[in-house]
């Protein structure tokens, strides 16, 4: 028996208000803000939600990086056509990492505060 369920996954950012709006765009959703804007719930269809926390001073991961401080970890997005998607995240602000081999069916990025995820042939 597990001791504990999954809540949410949070991540740290400088704006949390601007990085709930990009992933609204790209995932769909409704953003919910507290009141000082430290905090933003982004409630996903299928009843999951993706929350975004204001940290001062954030330094973004690096990818790929070997050292300790470099990627903590990244979100898996599954997509149906992955050229449509990477022209959709690029122009909501993402970064392309890596393109990989023209075959290849993920690319990696990185969202506007610098935290990377992947677009995935579904």
């Amino acid at each position: 028996m597990a001791l504990a369920k999954l809540g949410v996954v949070v991540l740290d950012c400088p704006d949390p208000d601007a990085l709930a709006g990009f992933y609204a765009e790209v995932l769909g959703g409704t953003v919910e803000r507290d009141e000082k804007g430290d905090w933003v719930d982004l409630a996903l269809p299928g009843g999951q939600s993706l929350a975004f926390q204001r940290a001062d001073g954030h330094t973004a991961p690096r990818w790929p990086r070997a050292e300790s401080d470099g990627q903590q970890f990244h979100l898996d997005l599954t997509v149906p056509d992955l050229d449509a998607a990477q022209e959709g995240v690029l122009k909501l602000g993402a970064t392309l990492l890596d393109a990989g081999e023209p075959a290849r069916t993920w690319r990696v990025y990185a969202d506007p505060a610098g935290h990377p995820f992947c677009l995935c042939a579904c």
